[in-house]
């Protein structure tokens, strides 16, 4: 009967470290609901990479294979157009600059010499 209080007291040390081990040590549950939480960052932002990256796939493949795309850069990068047609620049006016006093004066009013 002398060796229950001493079995008692390991396995409740023993429950006492697993239980340290499980919240505070190396892997604990915080560390794993870190770790989950980087995955979920890491494959949201690997899902906006992927996306970048099919429609990157998209426009080579549209480059090598169609004509309108190579056409479209063309005219908007380079300002090509076709034999025959005809170009119009629209150009915007540029409005004047705000007009100063250009006798070093600060605006105001100053009485005439007689």
């Amino acid at each position: 009967m002398r060796k229950a209080p001493w079995l008692l007291l390991v396995l409740v040390l023993l429950l006492g470290w697993l239980q340290y081990k499980f919240w505070f040590g190396v892997g604990s549950s915080g560390q794993v609901v870190a770790l989950e939480q980087q995955v979920l960052v890491q494959k949201r932002e690997n899902a906006g990479l992927q996306e970048r990256n099919d429609a990157l796939a998209a426009e080579v493949e549209d480059l090598k294979s169609g004509e309108s795309a190579v056409e479209e850069r063309a005219r908007s990068e380079l300002g090509m157009i076709k034999p025959g047609e005809k170009f119009y620049r629209v150009v915007e006016p540029v409005p004047p600059p705000p007009a100063t006093g250009g006798d070093g004066s600060d605006g105001d009013a100053a009485e005439p010499a007689p």
